[in-house]
């Protein structure tokens, strides 16, 4: 299973990747993992403001439906529409073409509530 140092993660499996002033996002290794077979992602709309926590989307694997919630607060935007007809970009490659959506956060406190690699580690062998 695959944890990259240098992003942040929640407790949802949501990880996110600082570019700037933008916080790019998607779901980790482990829950595509977890997840199986991904069919169908519901993106969020680019443009609508969100607190973390909310919930942005769904992701539908051959077996669940997940929500999507997001790890920080502000506008969504830019979405992965590469998804709408390659899903399977989830399973593939999450950490890259799989990734879901990039939000202007609001507060960089936000970051400071999210988990480092090592600590997101000890989170999965928790559960």
């Amino acid at each position: 299973m695959d944890i990259p140092k240098g992003l942040f993660y929640n407790r949802e499996h949501f990880w996110v990747k600082r570019e700037d002033d933008l916080a790019r996002c998607g779901i980790t290794d482990f829950a595509q993992q977890e997840l199986g077979d991904v069919v169908f992602v519901e993106l969020p709309k680019v443009g609508v403001k969100v607190k973390r926590g909310d919930r942005i989307g769904d992701v539908e694997s051959i077996k669940t439906v997940s929500n999507l919630y997001a790890p920080v607060a502000g506008e969504v935007v830019e979405v992965n529409t590469e998804l709408d007809s390659t899903p399977e970009f989830i399973n593939q490659d999450p950490y890259g073409k799989g990734w879901i959506c990039a939000i202007k956060p609001d507060m960089e406190e936000d970051f400071s509530e999210l988990m480092s690699e090592a600590d997101y580690h000890l989170h999965i062998k928790e559960e």
